[in-house]
Formats: structure tokens, sequence, C-alpha cells
């Protein structure tokens, strides 16, 4: 008899195969990212039609194969149908869900990785707080996760704590304002927005969506966020290009 294997974990993407089946992309715990493949998930009587969509979170049951697996059943504890409702909220969605799938390792525990991804999704269907807030908090947090975040709490040229006014991509951290002659890159960085890297790096993930900044603040996090990211990730994300084309044609109306 063949072994069910059951994960948590939430559809990252999907991709129709052949007539009715469909290839999935999940983020797990215990495996991270794996491929798999459920079978007549599109026919309008499966019952697993709707348990095969993207951002779907919940307990899926698989069997394990070479080189993939088969869903053969899904036990979904949230859909998150809000996102799905919303055009700017799907984009921002779509965006994590890529951002995450960057960042995934097939066979590596994808437990932290999946429980910020789930409290992302909350918030923004929540709509406390405002998508682009969202979206920074996020960035950095996966950084911390996958061990690539700057240094916010000394300069990284002198290791001083004081007088951090400056962020430098090259240099992958905070500058003091003795040391900024010698960073040719450097961004000004207010206390209120270095305080709110510092609390998205330290703070525990349920506790990470609990704070606003003022749309300065916001600002200058958006500025040092792109620097960085545009420096150490070689990647265009397709939901990043549509969400800032729509932000391009708002400005224009």
């Amino acid at each position: 008899m063949v072994q069910q294997l059951v994960l948590q974990g939430m559809i990252l993407s999907t991709m129709p195969i052949g007539e009715y089946d469909k290839r999935i992309v999940l983020l797990t715990t215990k495996r991270g990212k794996i491929t798999a493949f459920s079978k007549g998930s599109r026919r309008s009587s499966s019952s697993m039609l709707g348990a095969t969509s993207a951002f779907v979170f919940g307990e899926f049951s698989l069997i394990e194969g070479r080189t993939s697996y088969t869903l053969v059943g899904a036990n979904i504890s949230d859909y998150f149908m809000e996102l799905r409702n919303d055009i700017t909220s799907t984009c921002y969605g779509s965006y994590f869900l890529e951002f995450a799938g960057y960042y995934a390792r097939e066979n590596v525990d994808g437990t932290h990785l999946l429980k910020l991804l789930y409290a992302t999704m909350r918030i923004l269907c929540k709509k406390v707080i405002s998508e682009r807030l969202i979206r920074r908090i996020f960035e950095l947090k996966i950084l911390v996760i996958n061990g690539e975040y700057p240094q916010c709490f000394q300069c990284v040229n002198c290791g001083a704590v004081k007088d951090l006014s400056y962020f430098s991509s090259l240099n992958c951290g905070i500058v003091c304002a003795s040391c900024k002659s010698r960073m040719p890159d450097v961004i000004k960085i207010t206390e209120s927005a270095l305080y709110a890297m510092q609390y998205m790096i330290s703070t525990d993930i349920e506790k990470l969506y609990t704070f606003n900044v003022s749309d300065d603040v916001l600002k200058i996090l958006e500025r040092i966020m792109d620097s960085y990211l545009g420096m150490y990730i070689d990647k265009s994300f397709k939901s990043l290009g549509i969400l800032q084309a729509m932000t391009d044609d708002l400005s224009l109306s």
C-alpha cells in the first residue's frame, strides 16, 4: 500500500497540464518548495478544483515520486477569498507568492517562510495597514529568514552605534555620520526609519504587522529596499511589473 505524506503548506503557483490536470508548486513546512501534479482537478466536477488554486493554505495529502509528488487530497483552512475580490490585493499577494518561491528550496524546512507568508496574506486581507508597508516588511523579513538582511544596529564600517544616519547597499547596512564620506552610495535615513527596520529584523513574525509609519518614513524604506534588493536579487517578478504598471496608470489619471 502506497503511503501518503501529509504536509501543511500554501500553493505558490499552478499551471494547466493536458486537458484536465494541474501542476502546482507548494511551499510546505517539512519539505520546503515542492512540485505536485493533481489529476483531473480542472474538471468542473472535481472536488479538488478550488483546493488547487494559488493562495490556498491547508494540509495536502501527497504521494511521493522520484522527481515530484501526486496530490491526492487536501484539507483547506484558508482560501484568502478577500484577495481575489480586489485586483490590487491580488497583485500584492501574487508578488509575495513569487518572492517566497524565489527563496524557498526543495527539502529545506520551510516553516518560517510559510509562517511569514501566511501572516502576510492575513494582514493583506484585513487592510489595516497599507499594502506598500506590508510589502517592505515582508521583503525585509524574508531576507532575515534567509540570512541576507542588512546590518541595521551598528555602522558597517567602524562598528559605532550612534549617529547612524545613512544606509549603504554596497556595504550591506547602516553607516554612521563619520564614515559617510567613505561610502559612494549612501541614502539618508531618519531615526524613525532606522527604528522601523530594526523592529522588522528583530521582532517575531506574530508581532510583525502591528505598527504603522508616516508617509515620509515609508518613502525612505521604499528607497532603501529598492536599492538593496536591486543589488542582490537577480530576478524580475512578473506580478511586480503589473503592480508598477497599475501604479503608473493611477498617477497619470
